[in-house]
């Protein structure tokens, strides 16, 4: 299995400019997520069986946007304690697969993803200013500050939301 690289720095995306994206910036969006995707599901038909080839299903939206409220703490966290963590790929698809999100109570998620999110921010409070240019790895080649981890994040919440509300 190829991993796809990660963005860069100074990715841009869903309106998003990593570069001009402030940490009180992420983290209002981090906190807005819970309500978003909430809001997003209830404006959807079908919540299960996946629309295309390729394209998750509602259900396995909800559960990506909760695990990367929980893989974004634990990896802030090491970022801000260990020094130039190598990270564990979130193998997107093979936990959609293997943990079967398409059969998950969607509403369940939901609640979750309400809980865990503010133990993410409150990860993110434990930063002080220069813990923000420390880097974690992911593959050798890619080295990525803890201030890209949070404004990636972001981005996951808001580019998941908007798949799960369809086609703009």
């Amino acid at each position: 299995m190829t991993l796809p690289p990660l963005a860069a720095e100074d990715h841009e995306c869903c309106g998003l400019r990593y570069a001009e994206l402030s940490v009180a910036e992420a983290c209002e969006i981090l906190a807005a997520v819970p309500a978003r995707a909430r809001a997003a599901v209830a404006a959807v038909e079908h919540r299960h069986g996946r629309p295309a080839d390729g394209v998750w299903s509602v259900a396995e939206y909800v559960c990506h946007l909760r695990d990367v409220a929980m893989t974004f703490t634990i990896r802030l966290h090491r970022a801000r304690t260990e020094d130039r963590p190598a990270l564990e790929p979130m193998f997107n698809d093979l936990r959609a697969r293997r943990f079967r999100y398409d059969d998950h109570d969607v509403d369940a998620v939901l609640d979750q993803l309400d809980v865990v999110t503010p133990g993410l921010l409150d990860e993110v409070a434990r930063f002080g200013d220069a813990d923000w240019d420390r880097t974690v790895t992911r593959l050798p080649h890619e080295e990525r500050t803890a201030r890209w981890l949070l404004r990636q994040a972001a981005h996951e919440g808001v580019h998941h939301v908007r798949d799960i509300a369809g086609p703009m």
